[in-house]
């Protein structure tokens, strides 16, 4: 099964729908706010559907032209297409990936930085994704006021459930941090709480 990226998972998705043109699948995945789960842009969606058609995964059936606009030629998923959309999106529900998201990286390195700090950051980013949240509640909004079958934005449900976690955490640990929960070393640590005794403040615990 060829290795894809999310966006041409993407893009096949709307093909399996009926055939577009690359600007129609566009201006579907503006509308439907789908640059909350990939990054979407007219030149590297056409790139993609161009390599799925390389890979045999989609093919051209038609050209149009309206009025002075370019041609545009519209494309169609094929039946290997349909089979590695069906795979692949098995593959991708059933088995965890290998992720290295870099806010894991930033916790895992929050002690070379001041108490202090580390709460202002760990607040503004609860502000943030609580920010988010609300836009997500927007378009639950949207979709259940059409009455959409619910499989059709199982990922927004997702995304807020995700969302609700992370907030809930960051405020935890940010009360945690404040009542002396979590011993702290690090930059300038003396400042604002006791050093932790337990490990010396310029290495790292090779343990964990």
């Amino acid at each position: 099964m060829p290795d894809l990226t999310p966006l041409a998972y993407a893009a096949l998705g709307l093909l399996n729908e009926g055939p577009a043109h690359p600007y129609e699948m566009f201006q579907t995945m503006v509308h439907r706010r789908d640059a909350r789960n990939v990054k979407v842009r007219p030149g590297t969606l056409y790139h993609q559907v161009g390599r799925l058609v390389d890979l045999g995964l989609a093919e051209a059936v038609g050209t149009d032209r309206g009025g002075n606009r370019p041609e545009r030629t519209t494309y169609a998923i094929t039946d290997q297409g349909r089979t590695v959309l069906h795979d692949g999106l098995l593959h991708l529900l059933a088995e965890p990936a290998d992720e290295y998201p870099v806010f894991h990286l930033a916790v895992a390195e929050i002690e070379n930085i001041s108490l202090a700090e580390a709460v202002a950051a760990l607040t503004a980013r609860a502000a943030a994704l609580e920010g988010r949240r609300a836009d997500t509640d927007e378009i639950l909004g949207v979709v259940t006021a059409k009455d959409l079958p619910e499989r059709y934005w199982l990922d927004v449900s997702y995304v807020r459930a995700m969302l609700t976690a992370q907030i809930e955490w960051l405020h935890t640990t940010v009360e945690r941090i404040q009542r002396g929960d979590v011993p702290w070393g690090g930059p300038d640590a003396g400042a604002d709480a006791p050093a932790d005794t337990t490990m010396n403040s310029n290495s790292k615990d090779t343990t964990r």
